[in-house]
């Protein structure tokens, strides 16, 4: 075996998603070992309830984001469709405490349309309408924790 074909054994060993290569040829013995690096897994953080006298730097509140809350819930048919949190985080109804709310109760809405923000370790992310409908329900208070899946709306489509 000459330099040649020892380094394609490197390049092969390389390309493929092996860490170790054994060979052995007449009195020649090769060993080939690729170390990775340490893949760190990602586990759903769990975040404590904390007593509001501790949260820091959060946004002012605007009394008009309040939900609108009716006294009875929604029927539940094929056509309500709920709007999940894609993550752990802090709800905001809009993008400013002076703003209006992205949406209310009654509003028609596309795909695609921003609903609200989820604030997540100081990063504001807009969450979308995955479907296009009317908003049936707001399902969480302006300026409150939400857990990853927890309702957030309920569409109404067709």
């Amino acid at each position: 075996m000459d330099l040649k074909e020892i380094k394609r054994l490197i390049e092969m060993v390389e390309e493929a998603k092996i860490s170790h290569f054994n060979i052995e040829v007449d009195s020649m013995k090769i060993e080939i070992k690729k170390e990775f690096a340490p893949i760190s897994s990602v586990a759903p953080m769990v975040i404590p309830h904390m007593p509001a006298a501790q949260v820091v730097a959060a946004p002012t509140v605007a009394p008009a984001a309040v939900p609108e809350k009716s006294s009875e819930l929604p029927k539940a048919d094929d056509k309500l469709v709920p709007i999940k949190s894609q993550m752990v985080g802090t709800y905001y109804a809009s993008p400013g405490p002076e703003s209006p709310a992205y949406v209310k109760v009654g509003d028609r809405i596309d795909r695609g349309q921003i609903l609200c923000i989820i604030e997540a370790m100081k990063l504001f992310n807009e969450i979308e309408s995955e479907v296009s409908g009317v908003i049936e329900k707001i399902c969480v208070t302006n300026a409150t924790p939400v857990e990853y899946g927890q309702d957030l709306f309920l569409i109404r489509i067709g």
